[in-house]
């Protein structure tokens, strides 16, 4: 690995640690020239399936999509970054056990909605009126209600 700093072609790991869920592994390097420290994240290459849009184009698998997508319905709502990150996870885990060449969008944007479902119930609703495109309030009211029967049939 070489270095940010100096460039030097030489560093050692001073530290190594499981970083999100074991997904990852975050290493601590020092430059063996200039002394520097640095952090590295180290992940399988993985070949996830490919994405079918709507559209019908296809598209490389984007963890980042997901959490971009569940950050915007979070906003401003009392959840953790940790509880993101997770959702996101338990997503992209979910798509490589199903062994799948290729997944429909609308797949999933159905496991976003039913992590929000249970996570933050205003961030589904507002996840749901953007990946349904909402036309107007009554659309809402559905959804609202829906979410309503959904949740007392759970309890």
């Amino acid at each position: 690995m070489h270095c940010p700093f100096c460039n030097a072609a030489d560093t050692k790991v001073i530290d190594s640690r499981l970083a999100t869920e074991g997904v990852q592994v975050r290493r601590r390097r020092e430059c063996i020239s200039c002394g520097e420290r640095f952090t590295t994240y180290e992940s399988a290459e993985l070949s996830l399936p490919r994405v079918v849009k709507s559209d019908g184009n296809r598209e490389r698998f984007d963890e980042e999509k997901i959490r971009s997508g569940l950050i915007k319905a979070l906003e401003k709502r009392p959840v953790s970054s940790d509880a993101i990150d997770h959702i996101a996870s338990q997503i992209t885990k979910r798509l490589m056990s199903e062994g799948v060449r290729e997944i429909p969008s609308s797949q999933l944007g159905e496991w976003v909605m039913d992590a929000l479902r249970e996570l933050d119930q205003v961030a589904y609703v507002r996840f749901a009126s953007v990946y349904r495109s909402f036309q107007d309030v009554n659309a809402f009211r559905e959804e609202i209600e829906r979410l309503v029967q959904v949740t007392t049939a759970a309890k």
